[in-house]
């Protein structure tokens, strides 16, 4: 990480209306200390708080908070001060150093968040310095992924509602997308119910389906629905299954917006990403298009400085083991403290890339004639792939298989002359 020449350090323990502010020399001396809003009026007392105590362009004083997010952290990395976010289960063993007696107030935190950098400054993480159009991308990416996690479990329970009394809409929609499909979500608004499905005609049927986007197979498609919905099946009592209908009413309509969300952020975050330079290179690995892309772009950040190496960008996913030693005992295990986002992409990316890449394979069954279970070989796999990564962004260039995974040289026999 950058290296600064830190004298000043400050500290800001954070709240939702206020925070409280310590700077502390060079020594832990206590400089100053003050409370101020969160608003544009309390940033302008901390920036002339800085000021008064030798706060510059050059030297700037580095800053510690317990968050990454929010208006007061994004304000302060536009002015390109060094912000550390600590740990909160770290800030507490900090405050156990300087308050034997446990007692706590919000001016002692900012205290010992200050004393934090002054004495332990490069044991932190300084957030990256990435650019604006990374840190949009960072926005769009998750919020997608946190759409389609919504989406999966709006889905789920509209499922399992749906397993309680009509049994015929699950078997009538279990293709791969489920209960997603814009059919499926058309005719249970309108026809929530067994009895409601039954009785709907053909022409109505056709209806629906060209309402939902259905423009092949419409004949087939009615006639298949109709011979599903007309089966003998279980049913409710009669107004239970109308009160359980108004509820799947409900749960279609939450679907629906999980899944325009997540469609509507998808095409956000790949319009953003394909505009940003290292688009190219991200998507030039096997199976990692442009969605996939943003989100590994929006964990990692453009910020080459980050990482130093392949090994620190490997242990932030997630995808490197952690070894454990005392005495003779030595476990080597997976890493549990991780970038989850990251790791979650990386799975599957490692999956999709068994059918695209022939080294990526060759690399997996390896790593399964070694002993690797399935799970262990794809996250060795990602580990491959995060070098290679590392590699490509730093050097500025595009993947290359032959490179990332070069074919071992048989040995020639010759025979005797």
């Amino acid at each position: 990480m950058r290296e600064h020449i830190m004298h000043v350090y400050c500290g800001i323990d954070w709240a939702s209306d206020h925070h409280d502010v310590a700077l502390v020399d060079h020594d832990g001396a206590l400089l100053a200390k003050a409370r101020i809003g969160d608003d544009a009026t309390g940033l302008q007392q901390l920036l002339d708080l800085l000021a008064a105590h030798g706060d510059s362009h050059d030297t700037p004083i580095p800053v510690s908070i317990e968050t990454s997010r929010g208006l007061l952290v994004a304000c302060l990395r536009a002015t390109g001060r060094p912000v550390y976010t600590i740990n909160p289960m770290a800030a507490a063993r900090y405050r156990d150093r300087r308050a034997v007696a446990r007692r706590k107030s919000d001016h002692l935190d900012a205290m010992v968040l200050a004393n934090v950098l002054r004495t332990d400054a490069s044991a932190h993480r300084q957030l990256p310095r990435d650019s604006e159009l990374a840190q949009a991308i960072a926005v769009l990416a998750r919020a997608q992924q946190d759409a389609v996690w919504d989406r999966t479990q709006a889905g789920n329970k509209l499922r399992s509602h749906l397993h309680e009394y009509f049994s015929a809409a699950l078997e009538a929609f279990s293709t791969r997308e489920g209960l997603c499909v814009p059919a499926a979500l058309v005719i249970l608004t309108a026809a929530p119910t067994p009895g409601q499905a039954a009785r709907l005609t053909r022409a109505q049927l056709r209806a629906l389906l060209t309402k939902a986007g259905r423009q092949r197979g419409i004949e087939a498609e009615t006639e298949r629905l109709r011979e599903f919905f007309r089966r003998p099946h279980m049913r409710q009592l009669p107004l239970v299954e109308e009160a359980m209908g108004r509820q799947t009413v409900t749960l279609v309509r939450k679907l629906e917006i999980a899944c325009t969300s997540a469609d509507d952020l998808a095409a956000a975050a790949v319009e953003s990403f394909d505009k940003h330079p290292d688009a190219q290179i991200i998507t030039s690995f096997p199976e990692l298009g442009s969605l996939t892309g943003a989100r590994v772009l929006a964990e990692i950040g453009d910020d080459r400085s980050r990482f130093t190496d392949a090994t620190g960008l490997k242990a932030f996913a997630g995808a490197a083991p952690v070894t454990r030693a005392s005495g003779k005992s030595v476990a080597v295990m997976a890493r549990r403290v991780k970038n989850q986002r990251l790791a979650a992409v990386g799975y599957v990316w490692a999956f999709a890339s068994l059918t695209a890449s022939p080294g990526a394979r060759a690399h997996y069954d390896r790593r399964k004639e070694a002993g690797d279970r399935h799970t262990a070989a794809q996250r060795n796999l990602f580990n491959r792939f995060l070098g290679c990564l590392h590699h490509c962004l730093t050097s500025r260039t595009d993947y290359d298989e032959s490179t990332a995974f070069p074919t071992p040289i048989e040995p020639v026999l010759t025979g005797a002359a």
